[in-house]
């Protein structure tokens, strides 16, 4: 069945797709969503919140130009939740492992694609440019984007003097990696 017939079926309700889509996607979103080092109960309803909303905008239409895959769509919804539900609880992923300088920023940029399919090309010159960024700025921008991190953690977890150092850099790495990309 194509992703369009589902999106149709979805949007009509359909009881049998929507619980194909629920038990194909469960578990990879549960693996997906552990390195959020959320409890196994909320991942679960995160995960159901989510196909909550994918059925919602399924009914609205807005998915009837859906650029991606309705997976890709579908974890992304949920990502944005598990951030929020990360942020909730002040749960935080260990920025650095043992030694900071043997952190790998190509790992966090390939997380971005973690998702079965091929990056399309906007993602690929994404993937590319950050991996050309300093040090600071992949740090700053993996903390706000990535990880969820406000302004005010990531002056916190960062030892900036105080946010409008945090942002000033943010904004910096932000202009830097849209020249990269535009190159």
């Amino acid at each position: 069945m194509s992703e369009h017939q589902l999106i149709l079926l979805l949007k009509d309700s359909d009881k049998e797709v929507l619980k194909m889509l629920y038990t194909e996607n469960r578990n990879p979103f549960i693996n997906f969503a552990r390195k959020f080092q959320i409890s196994e109960e909320d991942i679960l309803d995160v995960y159901q919140d989510a196909i909550i909303v994918l059925q919602e905008k399924a009914i609205k239409g807005e998915l009837e130009n859906l650029t991606c895959s309705i997976r890709t769509f579908l974890f992304g919804i949920g990502k944005y939740m598990l951030f929020e539900k990360a942020r909730k609880y002040k749960k935080k992923l260990p920025l650095f492992p043992e030694k900071k300088e043997d952190y790998n920023y190509l790992e966090i940029c390939n997380d971005f694609f973690e998702i079965e399919e091929e990056p399309n090309e906007l993602q690929v010159l994404l993937k590319n440019a950050f991996s050309t960024l300093g040090k600071k700025c992949k740090e700053v921008l993996t903390l706000f984007y990535y990880r969820g991190y406000t302004i005010d953690e990531i002056s916190e977890t960062l030892n900036y003097e105080n946010k409008n150092v945090a942002k000033s850099q943010k904004s910096r790495c932000i202009k830097q990696l849209k020249e990269k990309i535009k190159k």
